[in-house]
This record gives C-alpha cells, structure tokens and sequence, in this order.
C-alpha cells in the first residue's frame, strides 16, 4: 500500500482542495486518479494512469500501455521468398551482351528475371581479362576497375592488394579476384556468418564453400565490418553438429596451398580466389565454350572470366543462404474495460428519429464486436491499423486485451 506523507500528502490536500473550491465540488474519479499520481512513484501510481475509462472511441495509452525500445534479432532465407536455398539460376541474355556485362553479370532466380539475386564479377588488379589499350584505345580496362572498386570498399587504407591465408601461416597476395555480390534486397542488415554455403561445379566435380566462422564467437573487424576465411566444408544442416571444414586451402598444382578467398557479412560480399577455385573444380564451362572454360588474360577481346564462375555456381545447383538483422519492436496493450466500447457509432447500430436500438436486446445489454484497432497521433492522425484475425465480442460483462506489436 502506497502512503502520502509529510509535504508530499499537503500538497496533495491543498491541491484537491483547490479543484474542488474551482470546479464547483465536481471531482471525477479519473481527475482524481490524475492528480495523486503526481504524488506517487511510478511503482506505487495507480494502474489507470492515461487509461482512464473512455466514453468515446479514443483512448489514450497509459504509462503502463506502452513498452518501446525493444530489439530482436531475426534471421530469415536471404533469397526471394524468404527462401533459404537457391538451386536453379538465370541470367538476362540483353545484359550478357551489353557493355555492363564487362564488369558484372546480374543472376535471377527465375526466367521471369524480376528480382536480381547476386551478380558475379572479376577483378585484375593490372586489367589482364580486358582488352589492352595498345589493342583499342577506348578500353575501359573493366577487370581493373573492378579490383580497384572492390579494393577502396573492403581493404583498410594502405593495402593494395586482396590477400589469402596459406598453409605456411602467413598471407598470398592475390592479383585477381572472384566476386559474389548479394543483393542489397536480399541480404538487408547483413548475410548470416556461418549459415551460407556455395557449390561450384567443375571439370573435378562439385566443391563446397563455406565460411569458417564456427559458432560466430571469432570476428575480426576491419574497414568492411567482420572479415572470415573462406573455406571448403559443409554445414551440416539438419543435425546438431557444427559445420565440418574439409580443407582451408587448395591442394591443386596451381593454387598449392592457398586459401579459397574472404567473406564479408556485413557487405553482403565474398571474395574468391579464383587460382584456388580452379585448383579445386578444375575448368569449368564457358557460356560459349570458346576457351576451354579457362581463365582468359588475352588482351585482343573482353575475356569476361565472371561467366566462368557463373556457369560453376549454375552447374553446382545449390546456393545456401540467411541474412540476419536487427529489428526494433514496440508493444502497445489495447484495454477495454468492461464498462468501455460496447456501444458503436456505426448508423447501423440505431434505428429511427429517436436513435433507438436496431437490436431490442441491446436495450439493456448492448454487444459490439472489435475486429480493427486504430493508433492515432495527438492530433488525431492514424499511423497504424490493426487487424484481429476474428470479431471478438465486447459487452459490459467482458472485458478486453490486445497487444499490438510494431516492428520496424
């Protein structure tokens, strides 16, 4: 029990006493629960604090209606859908043959080629891919500003080049690169460390990438936000153990124990090696076939070697994939006494110059049944409507609690 005391309790005397004297003796019993809430800590105020019965069809949230502030982390499928799997992929035959797809080749999850999942790019830090300038002066060098763009994006200042673990212990600097870029659609705040998982398909057979975040307890933070090692492995999904890393370098003759490239979650990109990747697939199948499904560093015509990678992720048939994010929930509890909203302002609801009730029974015994509940701003403004999935009836001998739950 809550007690006023000493110049707490004469102030709140003296304060009644002066609503009394100015309103004539009228004191309602919600002005009276206003005015002594100002005399009593938030522990001790009484519970109909702004929540006060209502005669109309406003009610105000009270101190206790109310709970902001709280934050949820949500992980979902990152593909389209909110499906977690992507197995069969599309590319836009306008884009393959546009200048664009010199620098990068967008990939669908259907034919319909509406939603852009990733697109796939590679990156010479010399231009070696592009054609030369000595064989045509208007050369972008594509394959160059893709390693530079991708280079003053994920790599701390001072670093000129992309760089690998190998199994020596120190780091390989790469000359060209891989690039797997997700849609920012898809994986909005971030991708999900150690929930995604990449197949590529080869003259070797089908590899399987992972990341090696383990349980997400080894973050290194860089300039691009959390940086891991790719690596061959699998997930495990569907059973209680960790993901399983099979080799976290290639054992192939050309790319002799290097590491298979860089993941950044919170980029939404994955870097590759692309000597490691080949050690490990072997060729893979060109679009046209007119190289063998070799890397091409000719400089006479645009080698386009993104298309490689696109046809070994296309062939490996299984793209696995979450996207996690923050997401900040507010808690509104919607009460309805039993003495509140059993009457409508809805025409329907009476009948006749007298306003009579269409329902005779609602003489004595009015019902309404609440299907829409409305937030409103001081001025009267709706900002949010929801919906209850029944009516739910209301009458003076039931009473009502709805929680709405605003995420954003």
């Amino acid at each position: 029990m809550a007690q006023i005391q000493g110049q707490a309790g004469v102030n709140l005397t003296q304060e009644l006493a002066n609503y009394l004297q100015a309103s004539g003796g009228n004191l309602t019993s919600e002005q009276l629960i206003k005015i002594t809430n100002q005399y009593l800590s938030g522990g001790d105020k009484l519970g109909a604090t702004g929540g006060s019965i209502s005669n109309g069809i406003y009610k105000r949230f009270g101190e206790f209606d109310q709970v902001n502030g709280k934050v949820q982390v949500v992980t979902t499928g990152l593909w389209s859908g909110d499906t977690g799997s992507l197995s069969s992929f599309f590319t836009s035959s306008t884009q393959e043959v546009a200048a664009s797809s010199n620098y990068y080749l967008n990939a669908y999850d259907s034919s319909a080629i509406s939603d852009v999942q990733f697109a796939v790019a590679y990156g010479h830090k010399f231009g070696s891919g592009s054609i030369s300038l000595a064989n045509d002066d208007s050369s972008t060098l594509a394959t160059k500003a893709t390693y530079s763009q991708y280079k003053s994006i994920l790599l701390e200042q001072g670093d000129d080049k992309f760089e690998v673990p190998n199994s020596s212990g120190s780091l390989h600097s790469i000359d060209d690169i891989y690039v797997i870029n997700l849609s920012r659609a898809r994986y909005k705040e971030k991708m999900d460390a150690g929930n995604w998982s990449l197949s590529l398909s080869g003259s070797n057979g089908i590899s399987t990438l992972i990341d090696d975040s383990g349980k997400k307890f080894s973050d290194t933070v860089g300039k691009a936000g959390r940086v891991f090692d790719v690596v061959s492995g699998s997930l495990n999904l569907g059973s209680e153990n960790e993901a399983t890393i099979v080799a976290k370098y290639s054992s192939g003759s050309q790319a002799q124990g290097q590491g298979f490239g860089k993941f950044y979650p919170d980029q939404g990109i994955i870097i590759l090696n692309p000597s490691a990747v080949e050690s490990s697939i072997g060729s893979s199948i060109d679009k046209d076939s007119s190289d063998g499904g070799v890397l091409g560093y000719g400089i006479s015509a645009e080698a386009k070697n993104h298309f490689l990678l696109y046809n070994a992720i296309k062939g490996g048939g299984d793209f696995e994939a979450r996207r996690t994010e923050n997401v900040s929930t507010s808690h509104y509890f919607i009460r309805a006494t039993n003495r509140e909203f059993n009457f409508s302002n809805n025409p329907s609801f009476v009948t006749g110059s007298d306003n009579s009730f269409v329902e005779s029974s609602f003489e004595k015994d009015p019902k309404t049944f609440i299907t829409t509940i409305g937030l409103y701003s001081d001025s009267n403004e709706m900002l949010a409507v929801a919906k209850t999935s029944q009516p739910i009836a209301k009458s003076f001998d039931k009473e009502v609690l709805i929680k709405v739950k605003l995420d954003f």
